[in-house]
């Protein structure tokens, strides 16, 4: 089962920001990735979720995950951040998370190791390619360490024009970074079925979902809608052959 395709130009970075990517060793530090997201998720996005008092964005899967922060040792302030949950962890939590959206059967048959990426969030005063360079470098080391041979997760598309711009992104995608038939997920709640095709809507690409398929990632079929976050979620499935290689050769960027 071939994952390759024609994939989009790719091009070097130069990172302006001297950033750092680590492992959270602490609830401390778990507690300030997970602010990081409510700040990004629920006050700049809108997710529509129960108000935390600490004002954190959690949930049952967090214990279960690495959580990969990005600093900025100038301030010390953390800058970004994404969540990598290993096929033990999936196992402990019940399943991967994608699973909540997507059937992902065809892809877990896969002979190999997973890793999941949820929740990648950078701060808005840090979102000229810096740090989502750095956090990608974090991802490539993770994958080697722990002997990944796919990486998977969601990518979200925005949905605050009734899905409009969602299915525009979708119609340029579908031809050319599908996976193959036989590695297609099904969707929970297909957005094709709730929302009505649009037409001539200019398409421009989320910055995560175009950093996977310049890595030579593939889409796993049909977007989900999450109407708690208020997104259309891709499935997104990437060989470790195509991270690491990018990673070796310092070409992992994402705008």
């Amino acid at each position: 089962m071939s994952l390759a395709h024609e994939s989009l130009d790719f091009v070097a970075a130069s990172p302006a920001e001297s950033l750092q990517v680590s492992l959270a060793s602490s609830a401390e530090d778990i507690a300030a990735t997970q602010r990081l997201r409510h700040q990004v998720f629920v006050e700049e996005m809108g997710a529509n979720l129960p108000r935390d008092p600490d004002g954190l964005e959690q949930d049952e899967f967090d214990p279960h995950c690495l959580h990969l922060m990005v600093t900025d040792p100038r301030c010390g302030q953390l800058v970004g951040s994404t969540r990598l949950l290993l096929a033990e962890g999936a196992r402990a939590a019940g399943m991967f998370y994608s699973e909540t959206e997507f059937h992902l059967q065809p892809v877990l048959s896969l002979d190999g190791r997973f890793m999941e990426v949820g929740r990648t969030c950078i701060h808005p005063e840090y979102r000229t390619g810096a740090a989502i360079h750095t956090l990608w470098n974090g991802i490539a080391q993770q994958v080697i360490e722990h002997d990944i041979d796919y990486l998977i997760g969601c990518a979200s598309l925005p949905m605050d024009d009734q899905g409009a711009h969602a299915q525009a992104i979708m119609d340029r995608i579908r031809p050319r970074y599908f996976t193959d038939p036989e590695l297609r997920v099904a969707p929970r709640l297909a957005l094709s079925e709730i929302f009505p095709l649009p037409h001539d809507v200019p398409v421009v690409l989320p910055a995560l979902l175009k950093a996977y398929l310049r890595l030579g990632a593939r889409i796993g079929g049909e977007a989900c809608w999450d109407p708690v976050f208020n997104v259309a979620d891709v499935f997104v499935i990437l060989q470790r052959e195509q991270l690491t290689t990018h990673h070796e050769r310092g070409f992992l960027t994402c705008v």
